[in-house]
């Protein structure tokens, strides 16, 4: 019988050490994760003053406030984030006071503590004392998306630039020849926190007219493509080249921001833009057009030849405007002719819609 109440008695007093320990464990456990929570409400605050200094550099670029402005609007935002990080620091401060005094049980007693000692709340947010200190959700500002895309329209006129020749001599109309593009562009801003540079690229389809002078048609001799008259007086000569391009511009200019507590949003509306960059691309389809009168007859040819165009299409490309129109001109480096004795680049002038 003695036996049997000293094994007991054994046995209680090692439950009861053990009851020790493990609360001694669990509040240092406590302790470091508190302590932990410190370093975390400091590089929490810092991150979202961060961002506030960013939107509002970014309000001073695009000249909506002045420079003394945006250095009082720092010195205010810095100011509310140290005071956060005093008050917060001052409240688990006083948490690891309570702790290391009154022990683990004061954690059983006190859920407010509970919180502060890493619960996590339905949006992966660490809590500290009811307040979420690292959620992305609830700090993160999202920025504008970086990239959007939308349609582009240009025409205006066409013409070619021949070598020793100027366009005052060229043989083909100035205000008969015309160009067309249509394509759908998109549009990434480079910098993560700023709108003032973008890069635009996509796929267009170009066609560039020419209607030759004095009664003048096309003529494949050979690999030379030249001139020449027609036997009958013209009614329309008109020569076509069609291409597929992959058009890539740097564009700049400001945009308006419309800031909240959530997002940040861009807008290049009503705003001068200037864009710099080429294209590169194929012939798809060279047509030449002609309408006559002959022996009473009204014909109309439409031929389909390679007319020795060149098959590789590239140049440089600019636009200037406001808004969503631009003054548009482009410049073929390919030749329009392979193989020809005298070189001629095609070079458009026109109106350009980004929609």
């Amino acid at each position: 019988m003695k036996t049997i109440i000293t094994l007991a008695t054994l046995m209680a007093l090692a439950i009861y050490s053990q009851l020790l320990n493990a609360q001694e464990v669990n509040k240092n456990s406590a302790i470091e994760r508190l302590i932990e929570q410190k370093e975390l409400v400091i590089n929490t605050e810092k991150e979202v003053l961060k961002k506030e200094v960013e939107a509002i550099n970014e309000r001073l670029v695009n000249n909506e406030i002045t420079k003394e402005e945006a250095q009082q609007l720092k010195e205010e935002a810095a100011k509310n984030h140290a005071l956060n990080i005093e008050n917060r620091l001052a409240i688990i401060e006083n948490k690891i006071a309570l702790l290391d005094r009154n022990g683990w049980e004061s954690i059983q007693e006190d859920p407010e503590i509970w919180i502060g000692i890493g619960a996590k709340d339905k949006d992966d947010g660490d809590l500290l004392f009811g307040v979420r200190v690292n959620s992305g959700k609830e700090r993160k500002i999202k920025y504008d998306r970086r990239t959007t895309s939308g349609l582009v329209v240009a025409f205006g006129f066409n013409n070619v630039i021949t070598d020793g020749q100027s366009l005052d001599d060229s043989d083909y109309k100035i205000a008969g020849s015309r160009f067309f593009e249509l394509g759908w562009i998109w549009k990434t801003r480079v910098f993560k926190n700023s709108n003032f540079l973008r890069f635009k690229y996509g796929v267009s389809y170009q066609s560039n007219g020419l209607k030759p002078t004095e009664n003048r048609y096309f003529v494949e001799n050979g690999n030379q493509t030249e001139l020449e008259e027609f036997r009958v007086a013209l009614d329309k000569s008109k020569f076509r080249m069609d291409h597929i391009v992959i058009p890539v511009h740097f564009e700049f200019g400001p945009s308006r921001v419309r800031e909240t507590e959530n997002s940040i949003r861009y807008y290049t509306g009503r705003k001068f833009r200037i864009g710099i960059g080429g294209y590169v691309g194929t012939n798809i389809s060279t047509r030449q057009k002609l309408k006559y009168k002959e022996n009473g007859d009204r014909i109309k040819d439409k031929i389909k030849r390679d007319y020795n165009t060149s098959d590789l299409i590239y140049g440089l490309s600019s636009y200037i405007g406001f808004g969503d129109m631009s003054i548009y001109a482009k410049y073929d480096l390919s030749p329009v002719f392979k193989n020809a004795e005298t070189e001629q680049n095609n070079v458009s002038l026109g109106i350009r819609f980004d929609l």
